[in-house]
């Protein structure tokens, strides 16, 4: 069969949902699938050394599958916690997470510390508050309101503003704006900007790109990311997840689109007070003006 025929199959609707070539990795369903499963440790391993730039060296993680019991099943958008060692022997946590939510950043900061409280919960009476190293990591498909254009990592630590001096070294967060990624193939210049190429690009991909042929980690990674090769299961669970993520932007785009409305609405409303207004510094009988502006006598009689 010509694989042009073999890629046409993929793009087809499947129960009202787009299918791609590869699955999209800002799904609830792809980015666990592709980094969210033992067998992909080393993948994830490699792009977390990548994103901490020399200041971890990981050199083993361990998943943890236990669900956060925070305040209603919508407190959080965590794609997963890892327990990682350091080539140092060191412990230390990093939560991944990519959903948009409001206030991100006091989310981030009010998460960690929920995060950093729970591992004082059943130790021993003596304990001496000595805390496991925290990092929080977002992988973000949205952008800060308030950032510059140009940086889409943000390294984020503790600091004594006089010194400029680290005050404390086991909490962090790393914020990566992906939408602010902007490179081309041809003008990669590591390994962390390729992981972030392939992130951004995956579901828009027909097949893999020429730069990123013959390197076992890319070929296996776009392997693990085609829809071909899904279980039925797998397939029915990726379906659902893009599901809820198109009802959600609806949902949202729907509330946008009615708040436009009530502000033009309300600006309409304005303009005919500042109307109403104007007629009747000028001595116009409000009787006039509510023939002019469709106020009524007793919206006129209270300006």
């Amino acid at each position: 069969m010509p694989e042009e025929t073999t890629l046409t199959s993929f793009i087809q609707p499947v129960n009202g949902v787009d299918i791609t070539r590869f699955i999209d990795p800002y799904s609830d369903f792809g980015f666990k699938h592709i980094f969210g499963k033992a067998p992909n440790r080393d993948f994830l391993i490699r792009f977390l050394n990548g994103v901490f730039k020399g200041r971890k060296v990981i050199v083993d993680i361990q998943y943890n599958n236990t669900e956060y019991k925070g305040p209603g099943k919508d407190y959080r958008k965590t794609v997963f916690d890892l327990y990682c060692t350091g080539d140092n022997g060191e412990k230390f946590i990093v939560e991944m997470q990519k959903a948009k939510v409001e206030n991100f950043k006091d989310r981030s900061v009010f998460y960690t510390a929920n995060l950093i409280q729970e591992q004082g919960i059943g130790v021993v009476a003596n304990w001496d508050y000595q805390l496991p190293e925290i990092y929080f990591l977002a992988i973000m498909n949205f952008k800060f309101d308030d950032s510059h254009p140009d940086h889409f990592i943000h390294d984020v630590r503790m600091i004594e503003i006089n010194t400029s001096k680290e005050f404390y070294p086991k909490l962090g967060y790393i914020f990566i704006e992906m939408p602010k990624f902007r490179k081309a193939e041809g003008e990669l210049e590591n390994e962390l900007e390729e992981w972030l190429y392939i992130l951004n690009n995956l579901k828009k991909f027909t097949e893999i790109p020429v730069s990123l042929r013959g390197n076992y980690k890319y070929e296996k990674i776009f392997e693990i990311a085609a829809v071909g090769n899904l279980t039925p299961e797998e397939m029915n669970e990726y379906q659902q997840s893009l599901k809820i993520q198109r009802d959600n932007y609806s949902v949202d785009k729907a509330a946008r689109n009615e708040g436009r409305k009530e502000g033009h609405v309300r600006g309409r409303e304005e303009e005919k007070k500042e109307i109403a207004r104007n007629l009747k510094n000028i001595g116009i009988t409000p009787e006039i003006i509510a023939k002019s502006t469709g106020l009524s006598i007793e919206e006129i009689q209270i300006l």
